[in-house]
């Protein structure tokens, strides 16, 4: 217990030499999540990197989250606890591929939306960014005269098709974390409270959405659960998000929505972060994400228009 004391003592002692900020996703594990000055979903880190008066940037979270921050922010310093923190989305979607797609299909005359969940380079070839909090209202948005692409997630395109009635046409990618819910394995933790209810990502299938009460991002989630007229809540995202519900509320019995294969699920690329680690990159501002300039001002135009369209 002293050694964890002693390294959170290290970390804000850091911190403060530095002038430093520390976010971290939702999906961090509970110690970092209790260290960070903001703890939130994309749209929320999206806004406090872009918004922050630190030196430094901590990003707790994966590499594209981190990448994000310094698209908004060229000038400052932006380190992540591990560098191989990657994404399955991320990784579903090329910046080469998407590009020779669109190449390909010129005559289209495609809007993209992308994602967050993407690399610098694929936001480079996009014309707007969203989140999974913001999908909707940026789809609402699009021109009506031009088809949208919108990548990387099939899944989240799907039910923003459903609530928007907008007709999209759908890079093939997904989480491959949010994809091992299943429709059985929610049944079964259903039948054992009956009378619970269930909140899910966007980013589950199909069937999975269908047996949900709520549909929505991890940050709505807070509020879903703690207005709920009920005790009992399956909430089927990763496992990181149980710490902060917890937190914010303690009356509820908040429940790990389960896959086939194990009691909860976990991002191993979300897990990578730990405590040392990022005490490390705050010691020696290590390891830093770095963009060439023309690549990033091109990444930066649709992460702004986002912005501006979320208000």
């Amino acid at each position: 217990m002293l050694a964890v004391l002693d390294l959170k003592e290290e970390i804000f002692a850091l911190k403060k030499s530095r002038n430093a900020v520390i976010l971290a996703h939702n999906y961090q594990t509970g110690d970092i999540q209790d260290v960070a000055d903001y703890v939130g979903d994309s749209l929320g880190l999206a806004y406090h990197a872009k918004a922050t008066n630190a030196d430094v940037i901590v990003f707790c979270g994966v590499h594209f989250m981190a990448e994000t921050a310094k698209i908004v922010n060229p000038s400052k310093i932006v380190v992540l606890p591990d560098a191989d923190a990657g994404c399955s989305l991320e990784q579903s979607c090329p910046a080469d591929q998407l590009e020779a797609f669109l190449t390909e299909n010129a005559h289209k005359n495609y809007y993209v939306i992308a994602y967050i969940n993407c690399s610098g380079a694929v936001k480079a070839l996009c014309d707007v960014i969203c989140t999974s909090g913001n999908a909707v209202k940026i789809v609402n948005q699009a021109p009506q005269d031009r088809p949208i692409l919108f990548v990387p997630d099939e899944n989240l395109g799907a039910w923003v098709i459903e609530q928007t009635g907008r007709p999209m046409d759908l890079w093939k990618g997904n989480c491959y974390v949010h994809v091992e819910f299943t429709r059985d394995s929610i049944r079964k933790i259903k039948a054992e409270y009956p009378q619970a209810l269930v909140v899910a990502h966007p980013e589950c299938t199909q069937a999975v959405r269908l047996l949900a009460d709520e549909v929505c991002s991890t940050e709505k989630m807070v509020t879903y659960c703690r207005e709920a007229p009920v005790n009992d809540i399956i909430v089927v995202t990763e496992s990181g998000m149980l710490h902060r519900l917890r937190k914010e509320c303690p009356d509820k019995n908040l429940i790990a929505g389960p896959t086939d294969r194990c009691a909860c699920a976990d991002c191993r690329y979300m897990k990578m972060n730990t405590m040392e680690k990022l005490r490390n990159c705050l010691k020696n501002l290590s390891p830093r994400v770095e963009m060439e300039e023309s690549l990033r001002a091109r990444a930066e135009k649709p992460l702004l228009l986002m912005l501006e369209q979320s208000r």
